[in-house]
């Protein structure tokens, strides 16, 4: 049954997303772009983005319980970003900010609306992608794991927004589960028969990963946009029993999780350290696998997080200190649920072992990635590319004057961060003045002291932009929830 959708968008950014995507209409490929004024071969750009992955969760972020030896080998290569953003603290709203360049006062899809029998609310057909960018200069798309914005055959499926090939999961509900009687590819169901009627032969997170490394090596010739949102470590926890069995017994006490919409686990921290082991040996294995086609030099590869970590189905991110030193976890708005752990390596232009606390966030990555790819970055969208930071060009990096989030879950929630003040407001479902939380991020990482009292400066400069950061949506209102 095909579901209609009703789109009441504002006016403004029904013209800009229209005036911006005209996939019809592209500019000629073409083999190089312009870096730091020199024309050079289009790098390929592998986007690795792990689900619920905390900030805290991997060894370069501080984990001490359990080690993330692939992943930590490229923050030593590349450049680790310690100040950077989710689109907000849930799924499909942090990526659809990722994949248009808006926050989420601004995007299409600003919550986690579920649509039956299978999928998620869906970005209109006007909307503006990355991969929509890359294409207009020649790239080959691909994406393998987890969708969410747009149920199978509707505008918002994956191979309507710009993407030549998708493997994985549409629904990000469906992806709950590790071991699926279906997946998607392209506009085709992929039944997983030994996985009907409970079996568990077929984990997914593995046969997707096939997928990946092949879209590599049939496309080395080309330049590539590669997006690996990967379903690891959410929700469920499920990896290959052989695994969980390497860890068990080495982080009592476990409490088993008895199951419910989630899987019985009874040994929870032990497949979680399982999880996390498969998540790094797969990233490991994309960048050998670049290696190995001879186009690691010319390859840019990003792995970060979509937000905080969780704690459903047995998940235990106080036991793992999984935000570190930051306060929250997935659905907060505090630092714990959007600040997330960040990456990039590029050989010969990102410096090896850098960082920088630079402040970014999802909405940045389009007009970097049209940076990198010489395409247009288009206009009146909230992300600033930050090339000139991955290049060490640190005196022409234009920062943000603010970066602002909301989540329409949990009684409605904000927040804004401005220079070292962040600014949160709970429960304004009920109370749109609800208290404002004001935190010194410099002098108070984990917000533990509210200073809004001492602060009435600010605190007007805050409200101010609340007030004026995001545009009315219909669908996602604080009036109408």
């Amino acid at each position: 049954m095909k579901i209609k959708t009703i789109y009441l968008l504002p006016i403004l950014f029904a013209i800009v997303f229209v005036a911006c995507k005209n996939p019809k209409k592209t500019s000629e490929n073409t083999a190089t772009s312009r870096i730091e004024g020199k024309d050079v071969k289009q790098p390929n750009i592998i986007y690795i983005i792990a689900d619920d992955l905390g900030y805290g969760d991997l060894g370069c972020f501080g984990q001490k319980k359990f080690s993330t030896s692939n992943i930590d080998k490229l923050a030593s290569e590349g450049m680790v970003f310690t100040q950077h953003y989710a689109g907000t603290s849930v799924c499909a709203p942090s990526r659809c900010s990722l994949m248009t360049g808006f926050n989420t006062g601004h995007t299409v899809v600003r919550g986690n609306k579920e649509l039956e029998p299978e999928g998620q609310y869906p970005i209109p057909d006007s909307t503006y992608t990355v991969a929509e960018a890359l294409k207009k200069v020649g790239y080959v798309t691909g994406a393998f794991g987890k969708w969410g914005l747009g149920h199978p055959g509707s505008e918002g499926d994956p191979t309507q927004q710009g993407f030549d090939v998708f493997y994985g999961y549409n629904c990000q509900r469906q992806a709950h589960h590790y071991y699926p009687d279906h997946l998607w590819s392209n506009s085709d169901s992929i039944v997983l028969s030994g996985n009907e009627n409970g079996k568990r032969e077929i984990y997914a997170p593995s046969l997707i990963q096939e997928k990946t490394l092949q879209f590599i090596e049939k496309n080395k010739d080309n330049p590539f946009f590669l997006f690996v949102p990967s379903v690891i470590p959410h929700a469920e926890l499920a990896a290959p029993e052989d695994l969980i069995k390497e860890y068990s017994g080495k982080f009592p006490p476990e409490k088993p999780y008895k199951g419910g919409y989630y899987g019985a686990q009874a040994t929870p921290h032990a497949a979680f350290v399982a999880m996390i082991e498969l998540l790094d040996r797969q990233v490991g294995e994309i960048v050998q696998k670049v290696e190995d086609m001879g186009i690691s030099d010319n390859t840019i590869i990003i792995f970060t997080s979509d937000n905080g970590p969780h704690n459903e189905g047995g998940a235990d991110p106080e036991y793992f200190d999984s935000n570190g030193p930051l306060r929250g976890i997935k659905r907060d708005l505090y630092e714990g649920g959007i600040r997330i752990p960040m990456i990039a390596k590029w050989p010969g232009k990102i410096k090896s072992n850098s960082k920088t606390e630079l402040v970014s966030a999802f909405w940045d990555v389009l007009p970097t990635f049209s940076d990198i790819a010489g395409v247009d970055t288009p206009p009146n969208i909230d992300g600033i590319s930050f090339l000139p930071t991955m290049l060490g060009k640190k005196d022409k990096q234009v920062k943000h004057e603010y970066l602002y989030w909301e989540f329409h879950e949990m009684g409605g929630r904000k927040a804004i961060r401005m220079g070292d003040w962040k600014a949160v407001r709970n429960n304004v479902f009920k109370n749109p003045n609800a208290p404002m939380e004001l935190y010194d991020l410099k002098n108070d990482i984990g917000e533990n002291n509210d200073i809004a009292g001492s602060h009435p400066d600010i605190v007007k400069e805050m409200e101010d932009i609340f007030n004026t950061a995001r545009t009315p949506s219909e669908v996602f209102n604080f009036d109408k929830h």
